[in-house]
């Protein structure tokens, strides 16, 4: 699957990204099948549930290539991520998927 050509500003790359209007939320869930997190759509979480769906949609999970791929689509506020841990917990997130044993699931919810 052909992927977007990616610039360095997020409202730009969200603006490629399918509109996620009937997901309420997703849930986050590790190799175990434990759920990790949940990423609602809602203001201040919908870009996210945005991009992790498309990622793991195109992709099939969110895998240390698909959380590559995440951090160039977060753009801008990648680097605000790396100055300010904690602040964007889904980019730290992604900062975190090294290896393919860390890979998560996204459920639509």
């Amino acid at each position: 699957m052909p992927q977007p050509n990616f610039s360095d500003k997020f409202s730009d790359n969200l603006a490629q990204l399918p509109v996620m209007d009937a997901v309420a939320a997703i849930e986050l869930v590790d190799q175990s099948g434990t759920p990790v997190a949940k990423i609602e759509n809602k203001p201040g979480q919908a870009g996210s549930l945005r991009v992790y769906h498309w990622l793991a949609a195109t992709l099939g999970a969110i895998t240390p290539e698909a959380a590559e791929l995440g951090l160039k689509i977060y753009a801008e506020h990648t680097q605000d991520a790396r100055a300010n841990p904690g602040k964007h917990p889904n980019i730290d997130r992604l900062f975190n998927i090294k290896t393919p044993e860390q890979a998560l699931q996204v459920k639509s919810l």
